[in-house]
């Protein structure tokens, strides 16, 4: 409730209001206790002041009852006697619901809540895959080709077809971004196929969160935007890591505003100790200094956990207010995290904070919440208001009438499936197998061409040479011929010479003069014929 511009939250042992300063309220808060002391009860009172301010908040619904904020609260003897013991009803206290949006990850109990993978980034991403600090890296690699590719990561087919990519052409990348494990590349594939069979794809894609649409306000209250987590809870990494996405998201995308009257939103992260479970250096960084910054965004982010240990002691040093419930002590560890809860407040001489924590009742509390001068206040022991709004469940019809009458509905119900990586990628390697059969079918037409032309030339050549040895062989007749006239004249020749010489001479002068004669016959006339 508000009194005198103040978030009254409790009344102290002495009856006396407990107030959390709106200017302060941005230095961040912790809610913790073990369940069923009270902490939804606590969630829902300050969610209710802080609409009541006008300020919009963001509350994650685990295990169903959160949405009830939409429907008044119902009376009961009960409630007649808080009422009665806190003076509520001359305070304007009044049964009544607050205005509502409803989102859902998975789309069934909500207004269908994505966002992109692009969006999410490697450390988140890497973060849902449960990926080792290699594959980590490589994943950053992958974003980074697509950064430099100008490639759009909507869903998870992008990243699979980039990822698809990367590992065929890994060569070509190396000298840019370093070897890339194909084995890496498996098991990322493997992980976001994995993700896929959860329904983990769901909540990739368009059209993405527009993070402004928290900042809204109904007759002057502010929007309670409750996310339906009872079935995302069941993989606590995808239900820490999207609302981390989220407070990022508010981080990046809202402008620095400094310290404000009051705070702009508020962000309660319940179930916190699932965030920092098993959490990597790198990311307990990111967190570290959202925290630290994100108030200068005008937005204060409250923690809500059964134990305050679950958070690391360099993230609760930024939480100036605290409310913690009972905690239960049956071992010596536990006794210990007591211990720690109680020194973490200031001192209040009054009481031990140690053993008021562990005999605190239902509904009660150990507070301690800044002051105007931004200085922790004294730890007192107080009992918390009840929530003006119904503390249970609202039906299905309920909830769907809700959904549907919320004028995101139209905005965000239906997906739409932009051009991006994948489809760049399927054109891509489509023009490529089309270059590559272009490519093959010239090479195999410049090879049979070239055999071809091969053809040609040694027929052209077994031709040639044939035709020489034609040339040859009819040069050869010709000769032959030429010197079977010669030696035929020669005889004939010799012949009549001899006979001229026999007539003159007698038989031995005929038979010398025929043979002397023809010889010499053929011997000139086959000198002659060859010239």
């Amino acid at each position: 409730m508000i009194r005198e511009d103040k978030i009254w939250i409790a009344n102290n042992e002495a009856g006396e209001p407990v107030y959390l300063e709106p200017k302060m309220a941005n230095r961040h808060g912790l809610v913790a206790g073990a369940t069923g002391t009270g902490k939804t009860v606590t969630l829902k009172v300050m969610a209710e002041a802080f609409s009541d301010l006008g300020v919009p908040v963001f509350m994650a619904d685990v295990k169903g009852d959160i949405a009830g904020m939409m429907n008044p609260g119902v009376d009961s003897e009960d409630m007649q006697k808080r009422i009665e013991r806190f003076g509520l009803a001359e305070h304007g206290f009044q049964y009544q619901g607050y205005p509502v949006t409803l989102w859902d990850i998975y789309g069934q109990k909500g207004i269908q809540l994505r966002t992109t993978v692009s969006e999410m980034g490697p450390l988140l991403m890497a973060r849902i895959l449960g990926l080792n600090d290699l594959q980590s890296d490589i994943l950053s690699v992958v974003y980074k080709i697509a950064d430099d590719q100008q490639l759009l990561l909507v869903d998870t087919k992008d990243l699979k077809a980039l990822l698809n990519y990367v590992d065929d052409h890994a060569a070509d990348f190396q000298a840019d971004y370093g070897k890339i494990s194909s084995a890496s590349i498996g098991v990322i594939t493997r992980a976001l196929v994995s993700l896929e069979t959860e329904g983990g794809d769901i909540f990739f894609g368009e059209p993405a969160l527009n993070i402004g649409d928290w900042l809204a306000q109904d007759n002057g209250k502010g929007m309670i935007n409750i996310l339906d987590s009872s079935s995302l809870i069941n993989s606590s990494k995808l239900y820490s890591t999207f609302l981390l996405w989220m407070l990022s998201e508010l981080f990046e995308t809202l402008p620095e505003v400094g310290d404000l009257d009051k705070p702009k939103m508020i962000f309660f992260f319940d179930e916190a100790h699932l965030l920092f479970s098993d959490i990597s250096k790198s990311l307990l960084e990111k967190i570290e200094q959202v925290v630290k910054l994100i108030r200068s965004k005008g937005v204060g982010v409250y923690f809500c956990t059964q134990n305050p240990k679950d958070i690391p002691d360099s993230v609760i040093a930024q939480l100036g207010n605290k409310v913690q419930h009972g905690l239960r002590a049956f071992t010596p560890a536990d006794q210990k995290m007591v211990r720690a809860a109680a020194d973490a407040f200031r001192e209040n001489p009054g009481f031990d904070t140690y053993d008021t924590i562990l005999n605190l009742g239902t509904g009660e509390a150990v507070i301690s919440f800044l002051g105007t001068d931004g200085i922790p206040g004294v730890v007192q022991k107080a009992s918390v208001l009840p929530p003006q709004t119904l503390m249970g469940a609202v039906s299905d019809a309920e909830r769907d009438n809700k959904i549907k009458s919320s004028i995101l509905y139209s905005k965000y119900a239906t997906a739409t499936d932009l051009d991006s990586a994948y489809e760049f990628l399927q054109r891509k390697g489509a023009a490529d197998a089309e270059a590559a059969a272009a490519a093959a079918a010239q090479a195999e037409a410049d090879k049979a061409a070239e055999k071809e032309a091969k053809e040609a030339a040694k027929e052209a050549e077994k031709k040639a040479k044939a035709e020489a040895k034609a040339i040859e062989r009819e040069e050869a007749q010709k000769k032959k011929a030429a010197n079977q006239v010669g030696n035929t004249m020669a005889g004939t020749v010799g012949r009549e010479v001899g006979k001229i010489v026999g007539a003159n001479f007698g038989k031995f002068g005929k038979t010398l003069g025929g043979n002397v004669g023809a010889q010499l016959a053929r011997g000139i006339f086959g000198t002659f014929l060859k010239r």
